[in-house]
């Protein structure tokens, strides 16, 4: 009698909840947990595209032309969920070239890019006038959006220069910095970051480097890393954080959830299905009512997943990455060209277009 009492509870307060997502009203953490736990998955679907067609009514998908160019795969930060990092003197160990950047980013171009995500490891030896004179070389040569430097990296360079947060990022605006991506974000609650990332930045000081580069004038992306040790309530907690930085600053622009690859790293866990992707998906696009757009992750999902996520909340679909290396070295390497980006879009019952960084349409 008394689980039947309970179950009955229960279904009453996901209706209610259902009832109030329906009306385009903001969900408490309490309401997106149980929504996120408790509703079957095509509830959870159709909630979320309802979302979606709500800030996006035109049948419209996005994807923007970039390429990933990690400067070093250096890094002391000791991830347990890394498999890209090597340590200082290894002999795979690098910091990029010049020449070989400028090779990256011409290749960039003739492919229709028109920005590139620049990332690396948290180098012991790089210090601010490094990442100033790479800046500053890219920007004399060409034209092109750079969208670089994750809050682990710049916190990192902050510490080292005995720089404020504030100034460091204001350093590299002036060198030429455009935007900031969402990257070492994994999950935004201490307890889980100490034991999957112990060297990287806190909680805290993720969110106040985001902070400070939207009061400085950047937009950037967030996203979360899931599928690891964390649980329902953590990446719950995540969102929450995200969506009330957002109240305060309306500085991002996407959020991506993306899913751990436990291939070649440190930290083995059972991966993720494409249903529990699907599901945090859509409980994304539900919590995050005031961030425009939520993309897809193909690069960990595939090409058929990817498009039933444009089902489940998606708008966009990120980069055609013409060059990744960070989820590969984990063993997952999707690859979407192009035009078959385009197909999937087109076959899935959308419109295509090409964006840059700040989801303006480039008409090519």
């Amino acid at each position: 009698m008394f689980y039947h009492e309970e179950q009955k509870i229960l279904m009453t307060s996901i209706v209610e909840i259902t009832e109030k997502v329906a009306l385009n009203e903001r969900i408490d953490y309490k309401e997106a947990l149980t929504l996120f736990t408790d509703a079957d998955t095509l509830t959870l679907a159709d909630l979320a595209d309802k979302r979606r067609q709500a800030l996006h009514p035109e049948p419209v998908v996005t994807y923007v032309v970039d390429r990933n160019i990690n400067y070093t795969n250096i890094c002391v930060s000791g991830c347990l969920f890394c498999a890209f990092y090597r340590p200082l003197n290894h002999p795979d160990a690098y910091i990029i070239s010049k020449k070989n950047l400028k090779k990256k980013i011409e290749e960039t171009l003739s492919l229709g890019g028109t920005q590139i995500l620049l990332q690396g490891g948290m180098h012991p030896s790089l210090d601010l006038d490094f990442y100033v004179d790479l800046l500053q070389y890219i920007k004399k040569n060409f034209s092109i959006h750079i969208h670089g430097f994750s809050p682990p990296e710049i916190t990192f360079l902050s510490e080292k220069s005995s720089l404020s947060i504030k100034d460091t990022i204001n350093r590299l605006i002036n060198a030429g910095l455009n935007s900031i991506p969402g990257g070492g974000a994994e999950i935004l609650v201490d307890e889980i970051r100490k034991r999957i990332s112990p060297n990287k930045c806190t909680a805290g000081k993720w969110i106040e480097v985001m902070k400070t580069a939207h009061k400085c004038g950047l937009k950037t992306t967030a996203t979360m890393m899931f599928g690891h040790i964390e649980k329902p309530i953590h990446i719950i907690e995540h969102l929450i954080k995200i969506r009330g930085l957002q109240d305060e600053t309306g500085g991002f622009t996407a959020f991506i959830p993306w899913t751990f690859q436990p291939d070649n790293t440190r930290l083995q866990v059972q991966k993720a299905t494409a249903v529990e992707y699907l599901r945090v998906l859509s409980i994304c696009r539900l919590v995050l009512d005031n961030i425009p757009n939520i993309q897809a992750s193909w690069v960990t999902q595939g090409d058929k997943i990817v498009q039933v996520a444009l089902a489940f909340g998606a708008n966009d679909l990120g980069s055609t990455m013409i060059e990744e290396n960070v989820v590969a070295a984990a063993g997952v390497k999707f690859r979407l060209p192009k035009e078959e980006m385009v197909r999937l879009i087109q076959d899935a019952g959308y419109r295509v277009v090409q964006r840059d960084c700040y989801y303006n349409s480039v008409n090519r």
